[in-house]
């Protein structure tokens, strides 16, 4: 029988739940009471980049023919625009946000915190083949009793956590343990770059420790528990690499292919030009991850600008490139100075870099002294 034929590349999907990459929806309430409850929370976790995906109740409004943007100088920005609709639109609006909540009374998703309101009974009876997965409950009254429609889907539920209304506290811990659920884990990614002009040879292949520099970096990097591969141009067919699929990109090329590759994990990026970078280093970087930033960026005391190749990208950077190549940029310093990202500041010397065969003598005998 002949293979099924299919059309487009089978490309490594993100993750995502059914309006946004990472969500809750919270229901069983008025849209007041949901609204007020999502507000306080989202005050107690203002480290994090969260939204709120609701419903307009306002009838006969008229059409919207002019998109607004209004920015204060403290960085609000109010958005009055025209949209429908649609999952997949709505993922990427959502696409930069640790965690959306969603209005359940108007929205089903992937998850639920179910509110315990008897005026709701009926609004929860109605919507049972949407609550599959209850991370906890609610109660507005402790004595409330559980709805005869959630004890027969889920026989257990009496055994699901529970808060009072009150209880914000516990209510938004509980909510930051599921955020901190969705965090990225990372992956390890040496550029390997190939022949520098002004080198005159390979700079992965430099011998600086008793062994090429691309093989001395990968093993920093694995030594912090990262799985790590070589960043190539070419396919070689071999496992510990990930060849480009962004071509003739240089380093930015390889950083998009690594994500492309896994869009899931955020990938620790490290050249193999900087034989200064230790295993402190790479520790240091990792303690001051941000992932809740586009990325975490070392940059020089006395340097103006962040070192984009010592640098860990979150799965959010990855739509970030990818803008900033659909208008022709193609550097990752650009994005990175341009973005809301993580940054580190650490002596010049550890991030020098080496590009010409007088700086790899002077390099050597250093790092040998």
């Amino acid at each position: 029988m002949d293979k099924k034929h299919q059309k487009h590349t089978n490309l490594a999907r993100k993750h995502n739940d059914t309006n946004a990459p990472n969500e809750v929806v919270v229901l069983g309430a008025k849209c007041g009471i949901i609204a007020d409850i999502v507000t306080q929370v989202s005050n107690k976790l203002s480290n994090y980049n969260l939204a709120y995906f609701d419903a307009s109740h306002a009838k006969d409004v008229e059409p919207n023919h002019l998109s607004e943007y209004t920015f204060h100088h403290e960085g609000n920005l109010q958005l009055n625009t025209s949209s429908y609709i649609n999952k997949y639109e709505q993922r990427l609006q959502f696409y930069n946000y640790d965690y959306v909540f969603v209005n359940g009374n108007h929205y089903p998703g992937s998850k639920q915190i179910l509110i315990l309101d008897p005026e709701k009974e009926a609004s929860i009876k109605k919507r049972m083949d949407q609550i599959n997965s209850i991370q906890f409950i609610i109660k507005l009254d402790a004595n409330t009793p559980y709805f005869d429609c959630l004890k027969e889907k889920f026989p257990n539920i009496e055994n699901i956590t529970s808060y009072s209304i009150n209880e914000i506290d516990k209510i938004s811990n509980h909510i930051h343990n599921l955020i901190k659920e969705t965090i990225a884990p990372v992956k390890g990614l040496v550029l390997t770059g190939g022949k520098s002009t002004r080198m005159g040879t390979d700079k992965a292949e430099l011998n600086y420790f008793g062994k090429p520099q691309k093989k001395h970096v990968k093993e920093l990097l694995e030594e912090s528990s990262l799985k790590t591969f070589y960043s190539v141009a070419q396919n070689n067919n071999n496992s510990e690499e990930i060849h480009d699929t962004f071509l003739n990109l240089g380093p930015f090329g390889g950083i998009c292919s690594a994500l492309q590759q896994d869009p899931n994990s955020a990938w620790f990026v490290l050249a193999t030009d900087l034989p200064f970078v230790n295993s402190e280093l790479i520790q240091l970087v990792l303690q001051k991850r941000n992932p809740s930033k586009v990325a975490t960026a070392v940059k020089g005391k006395s340097k103006e600008f962040p070192e984009p190749l010592i640098t860990i990208y979150e799965p959010k950077a990855y739509g970030k490139l990818l803008q900033y190549l659909a208008q022709g940029y193609s550097c990752p310093r650009k994005m990175l100075i341009n973005s809301d990202i993580e940054i580190i500041e650490v002596d010049d010397e550890l991030i020098r870099n080496v590009n010409t065969p007088e700086e790899y003598q002077q390099a050597k005998n250093h790092l040998n002294s």
